[in-house]
């Protein structure tokens, strides 16, 4: 479990593998701090299991299911990448439920200034947007974020200047993929009414 609020910026220091899986090892120096093997730690919102721990970079295998659903499998050495620690007991919920499971990959449709933060408006499939509402949740690269408008072919968030300086959003441009992973909790209220 994780809340979405990113703890460090991670750089990809080398992708050993192909299409049926890869090593993924990323220089993290804060999360490698506390981190141990088998601990689970979300990579732009993508939930990875340690495999490996030393001199601040950590290591992760990706299977082919990861790399088909997210956008981890279209990184380079050398790109940015949201690190987020899994979720402790007794820790804050700062932002909202996150999983980590991936629901789809969307792109970003526009970037737009706003003051001193950003308007970004992203393209989403419909198997994501069914569980969006204006101020409702959603973690776009693993970061916890409000909706703040929807359209029949994505929606719109508010980036305020912290998020556009502490994680990889700030750098989004148009035409660029983003793993998104809608509210799980409106999925369990569908699948109740639903059921009902």
């Amino acid at each position: 479990m994780f809340t979405g609020i990113v703890r460090e910026q991670g750089r990809v220091v080398s992708i050993d593998g192909g299409a049926d899986g890869v090593r993924l090892r990323v220089a993290a120096p804060q999360a490698a701090a506390g981190a141990a093997l088998g601990d689970s730690i979300a990579l732009s919102g993508v939930c990875l299991t340690v495999v490996s721990v030393a001199d601040g970079e950590i290591e992760f295998d990706a299977v082919a299911e990861t790399l088909r659903r997210s956008s981890l499998g279209r990184l380079e050495p050398g790109a940015h990448v949201n690190v987020e620690p899994a979720l402790r007991v007794g820790e804050p919920l700062g932002g909202h439920y996150v999983q980590g499971h991936v629901d789809a990959v969307g792109r970003v449709r526009s970037v737009e200034p706003e003051g001193d933060g950003r308007l970004v408006h992203f393209d989403a499939p419909p198997e994501v947007l069914r569980y969006c509402v204006e101020k409702g949740s959603i973690a776009v690269e693993g970061v916890a974020l409000t909706v703040t408008e929807l359209d029949d072919d994505g929606f719109t968030v508010a980036l305020v200047p912290h998020t556009l300086a502490e994680t990889t959003l700030g750098k989004v441009q148009p035409g660029d993929e983003v793993n998104l992973e809608a509210d799980v909790l409106a999925k369990y209220v569908e699948r109740l009414v639903i059921r009902s």
